[in-house]
């Protein structure tokens, strides 16, 4: 009798292949390694199936979110002054401009977006804190709402006058009383952005003064922002113009804070852009970082937007930038 070599389909021949690999490690099946080769494994990647079979899959981990390689091709004139841009519908996952957004920029004040985040996940907004000798910043420029060692405030206080009034030296006590101490808080933002995809980011400091070691991207910070908005309380923060409140001295006295919000759009300087409505975000200056600018906004149709501009040459420019960006974008 003659015999025929039939070729087998690829399917086959790599299936084969696998259970004779796993055969040949596991000897007489008596020990158990924990990825060997499963044929009923309801993870997709370890399945040779047709892809017509309706079996469970594993989600990917950008399943919901916006992905971006590369700068998109509707560059616009307006923005060739600005160094890193993105503009992100969070209602279909969908990169509608990029422009440089993985390149590692100082970030300024657009870290105490991942303060927040940190702060209001895993801190309590009730608890008292008391501030540290810390919250005295001598930096020339450096935005402070006034706290003195000894002052003492909630979470929830401390927080708006971070997030509002941009103060550093409340995100200094904010940090201190939700990690223990600086140096907790930052392992903790760290750790936090890092489970958020945010791997091209590193943070030294809380409040985002300048140091060489501070950096983070516009795509980490829209993965940074995309989570904090899940968050009630810090969609009400950064949706407020202004903000007083009342805390207690060393001496046991009461003093009143009054802030402002650093956002032009939220004070009523700058015109939204049309068709958009600007929910809040977050402003961030420095000499190192340029003029910064995250903003959350919505179209007439409901639909969300996570915009971001890194280091443009001025405010005025700044608004402008984001505004053409929105106009041409969103229509």
């Amino acid at each position: 009798m003659r015999c025929i070599n039939k070729k087998k389909p690829l399917g086959i021949k790599l299936l084969s292949l696998i259970l004779v690999l796993q055969a040949g490690l596991t000897g007489c099946g008596s020990n158990d390694y924990p990825l060997a080769y499963v044929p009923d494994s309801a993870v997709s990647s370890y399945r040779i199936v047709s892809m017509e079979d309706e079996v469970p899959a594993a989600t990917p981990f950008a399943a919901e979110l916006c992905v971006i390689t590369e700068n998109t091709d509707n560059q616009q004139e307006n923005l060739k002054e600005v160094l890193s841009a993105g503009l992100f519908s969070l209602s279909d996952q969908n990169t509608m401009y990029a422009q440089n957004v993985h390149e590692q920029l100082s970030p300024a004040s657009l870290t105490k977006i991942l303060s927040a985040l940190v702060a209001i996940k895993y801190g309590s907004m009730d608890s008292v804190i008391t501030a540290s000798e810390n919250v005295t910043i001598t930096e020339s420029g450096a935005q402070v709402c006034g706290l003195r060692p000894g002052d003492q405030l909630t979470l929830s206080q401390a927080l708006h006058l971070m997030m509002i009034n941009s103060a550093n030296d409340a995100a200094i006590i904010v940090a201190e009383g939700v990690g223990g101490s600086l140096d907790g808080f930052l392992a903790m933002m760290n750790e936090e952005a890092k489970r958020l995809g945010a791997t091209n980011s590193n943070f030294v400091n809380p409040h985002g003064l300048t140091d060489d070691s501070h950096y983070t991207t516009v795509y980490d910070l829209y993965l940074i922002l995309n989570e904090a908005i899940k968050y009630e309380a810090f969609n009400q923060i950064i949706q407020m113009p202004q903000y007083t409140t009342t805390i207690t001295t060393a001496a046991g006295d009461l003093r009143e804070i009054p802030v402002n919000t650093t956002n032009l759009y939220l004070q009523g300087v700058k015109p939204a852009p049309e068709q958009v409505t600007v929910l809040g975000g977050k402003t961030g200056t420095t000499n190192a970082a340029g003029h910064c600018l995250a903003i959350v906004c919505k179209d007439t149709t409901e639909k969300l937007y996570i915009s971001i501009i890194m280091r443009s040459d001025s405010r005025d420019a700044l608004y402008d930038q984001m505004t053409g960006m929105l106009e041409s974008e969103i229509n």
